[in-house]
């Protein structure tokens, strides 16, 4: 389809089964995802900078699924959409947002489906989309799963579905927002394939850590903590200029909520010799620090965070922490920090 989509959506099974429908729909497609409270927020405030960036006017969509708008929040967008000129519609089955729903037109509740049925309804009327139904056990597996049916046949692989999706937690989605997407879409492509055979939610269960594995392979098999290492380093060093902060001189690699400093930051240090140091924050503003050889990164540590350690593995805390869920507002004050301490 020409139309240009705009899709926000939760952060859990049924928030990305939207998103997988909608990506075999349209072509031209922005995805966006946020759990409830201020990151609701933030994301519809970076879709329409998106659409003023990408001058998409035209024919563009703005679509919320699976998740409810406080008034403020679709007074505002409602108000964003009119001045851009662009469509907007919502999809939601959560009744706390029954109160909005009543004083919108765009804003479509119904508390007996999921998001993804509901997203699937829009699409085929919309657009007469999947007319053989090839999607039609894979939305009824998720509204099965997402509403409750313990009693439908298809409850059980739905549980493993959406086990599936909550435990895939390898790419931070703040650094990483659309290869995150990606992993998640495919690992509900590959889960797909599995829904004809005989006990197939045994089988999907049995399978998750290979399916994660085949995604993260780049050349050859390996462990899936070395795949998701060398995955990771080939994102951050592809744009490693986005990541990078500095301390005293020194050149280094800033990541938020990576994990796995240990392997993650050592490889990077080893891909990237120019590079003095790897750190890694969290969102309480505690960090890890991995050093090679060419800065002392205990001495780092106790003098940005009060930390220590060892010469190349040490650890602290940044005081005043403010979180964002926008990695640029993160690593802008994390360099403002450092610059104050150093």
């Amino acid at each position: 389809m020409k139309t240009k989509l705009y899709h926000l959506s939760h952060i859990d099974l049924d928030g990305y089964g939207c998103q997988y429908l909608t990506s075999q729909a349209y072509e031209n497609i922005n995805c966006y995802n946020a759990n409830y409270g201020p990151e609701v927020t933030a994301r519809l405030k970076e879709i329409v900078d998106d659409i003023v960036s990408d001058g998409s006017n035209k024919d563009s969509i703005i679509l919320v699924t699976d998740l409810n708008l406080t008034q403020k929040e679709a007074n505002w967008i409602e108000k964003e959409a009119l001045n851009l000129g662009v469509g907007l519609q919502l999809l939601d089955h959560h009744v706390t947002g029954e109160k909005t729903a009543v004083n919108h037109t765009w804003y479509h509740l119904d508390v007996a489906h999921c998001g993804t049925w509901l997203t699937y309804e829009w699409l085929q009327n919309k657009y007469e989309f999947d007319n053989t139904n090839e999607l039609r056990m894979l939305v009824d597996t998720i509204n099965s799963v997402d509403m409750w049916h313990s009693n439908s046949e298809l409850f059980e692989y739905g549980k493993v579905m959406m086990s599936m999706i909550s435990g895939a937690r390898e790419i931070n989605r703040t650094m990483f927002a659309s290869h995150d997407m990606q992993y998640k879409l495919t690992l509900i492509e590959n889960a797909k394939e599995i829904f004809s055979h005989e006990n197939a939610h045994i089988e999907l269960d049995d399978n998750i850590h290979k399916l994660k594995k085949e995604f993260f392979t780049i050349d050859k098999n390996d462990t899936k903590d070395n795949l998701v290492a060398s995955y990771m380093v080939s994102m951050m060093t592809a744009e490693r200029d986005r990541f990078t902060i500095t301390y005293n001189g020194y050149k280094g690699m800033l990541g938020y909520l990576v994990g796995n400093a240990s392997i993650i930051g050592n490889a990077f240090l080893v891909a990237n010799p120019d590079y003095n140091f790897y750190m890694d924050i969290n969102f309480r503003g505690g960090f890890s620090l991995r050093g090679n050889d060419t800065l002392d990164v205990s001495e780092m540590a106790a003098v940005v965070g009060n930390g220590g350690g060892h010469r190349n593995a040490s650890g602290g805390k940044v005081d005043g922490y403010s979180d964002s869920f926008v990695y640029e507002d993160i690593r802008d004050f994390v360099q403002k920090y450092i610059d104050s301490k150093s």
